[in-house]
């Protein structure tokens, strides 16, 4: 089975991926609000444009399974999202002498990007979870995550440092560089990773795309698991834009500290995700995975409660450790629930690329919505009740509701359907003497 450092690869190239993804949503988004003075509804309906593409993730999943093999899939999804991230910052040029031409070229270039990420995230994690065994999924969840958002940090760190004097031809140079840096990592990082028994695995039953999803959809487990992504990833989002604006309004945080405060929030998510996944690995009879996902979700609404009550307290409530709390349940619900999700899309082997397609189509769909959904409920909220106060309250009320929705949700997949069952060695030894392999 795979081995720590091929683990490390698999992440190498989810940080690739984070590096193209955070230019075009952060840098680019900040590029055509500012220097561009475009509305930012301009860049956000090319954000959610791509989040939408990402329905098709079941059909490109299922592509790799009826091919046999995930990566080319992988490859050709990352050359695609490292044609649309330069795209992205080809067309930032081109709106500034015509705009007309450089929204059409933004059009084109972020469904490349949404396309991208769809196809390369899919086959990527079904072939991770094939090849990694049960006992070390949520780790390797925590490992790939980790890498991911080092990405992130680093090609902010890069791109901030050397787009400054700005212009557009210095954008495009770093976009371009990103880009193809990141393909030619992706290149390397994969060279050898899959093997040919999950080859042999995945060419056993090819199907039209239609009965293979509706085969998934009729599996009562995977629907029921894919509803939990879905009602739990939509809170999990719903905050993103809300935060500091709370902060701010309620807390009277300058802009400064509210981006330090988003600093402790993500601070406690990696120290979550650390620990299911060093605890799922070096201690795996304490939880299974199921119980730390069903766990973070009610400790997330937990925390959320806390943020309303730090609304209707004001200054005198000791933020930071609320939303260092936050981040923290976030963190182990996220990585437990992507480490089952692994562990969902291998158990029905013959279609595990359509699995795991439904189980990332979900994830982006409501993180598309979530961010939306979030603001419009505070500002529709700040109507009703004319007070910022009542209005955050409202939201993260309604916030940890869902939470609580999603463990029930979660509680109510039984490992028996394949949740969580990686945690206890003495139940995958006697599993696997009983089917005698």
């Amino acid at each position: 089975m795979m081995s720590w450092a091929g683990i490390a690869r698999f992440g190498l190239v989810q940080a690739a991926l984070g590096a193209i993804v955070v230019l075009t949503t952060s840098t680019i988004n900040r590029v055509m609000i500012v220097e561009l003075a475009l509305p930012a509804i301009v860049p956000g309906l090319l954000v959610t444009w791509h989040y939408a593409l990402q329905v098709l993730r079941p059909s490109w999943g299922h592509g790799s399974d009826r091919g046999g093999r995930r990566t080319p899939w992988i490859i050709a999804g990352m050359g695609a999202l490292a044609l649309g991230g330069f795209g992205a910052a080809l067309s930032v040029h081109l709106m500034g002498q015509n705009m007309m031409a450089g929204t059409v070229a933004a059009i084109l270039s972020f469904t490349l990007i949404g396309a991208g990420v769809g196809a390369a995230g899919t086959s990527l994690l079904v072939l991770l979870a094939a090849q990694v065994e049960e006992r070390r999924r949520a780790a390797a969840a925590t490992i790939v995550w980790i890498m991911m958002i080092a990405g992130f940090i680093l090609t902010a760190g890069l791109a901030g440092h050397f787009l400054d004097p700005f212009s557009s031809e210095r954008l495009m140079a770093v976009a371009g560089s990103v880009c193809a840096g990141s393909f030619l990592l992706t290149l390397v990082a994969v060279r050898g990773l899959e093997t040919g028994r999950v080859a042999a695995a995945t060419q056993a039953d090819k199907v039209p795309f239609a009965r293979a999803i509706a085969e998934v959809w009729a599996d009562r487990a995977a629907r029921r698991f894919a509803i939990f992504i879905f009602v739990s990833m939509l809170a999990y989002s719903a905050q993103d834009l809300i935060l500091e604006p709370f902060a701010g309004l309620v807390f009277g945080l300058t802009p400064g500290q509210s981006t330090k405060l988003s600093g402790v929030q993500n601070a406690g998510v990696l120290l979550g995700m650390v620990l299911v996944g060093a605890a799922s690995t070096l201690l795996p009879r304490l939880m299974t995975l199921r119980s730390w996902t069903v766990l973070g979700c009610i400790g997330s609404a937990l925390a959320l409660i806390g943020l309303v009550m730090a609304a209707k307290v004001g200054p005198g409530w000791p933020l930071r450790p609320s939303v260092l709390a936050l981040g923290f349940c976030n963190g182990v619900f996220a990585v437990a629930a992507i480490g089952s999700m692994f562990s969902m899309a291998n158990s029905g082997a013959a279609r595990g690329g359509v699995r795991m397609g439904l189980f990332g189509a979900a994830q982006a769909i409501a993180f598309g919505i979530g961010g939306f959904a979030g603001t419009a409920l505070a500002d529709l909220s700040r109507l009703a009740f004319g007070s910022p106060v009542m209005a955050y309250a409202t939201v993260f009320a309604v916030e940890a509701g869902f939470f609580i929705f999603a463990a029930a949700l979660a509680a109510a997949v039984g490992a028996k359907d394949g949740f969580g069952q990686a945690a206890n060695p003495l139940v995958l030894a006697a599993r696997h003497q009983a089917s005698g392999s």
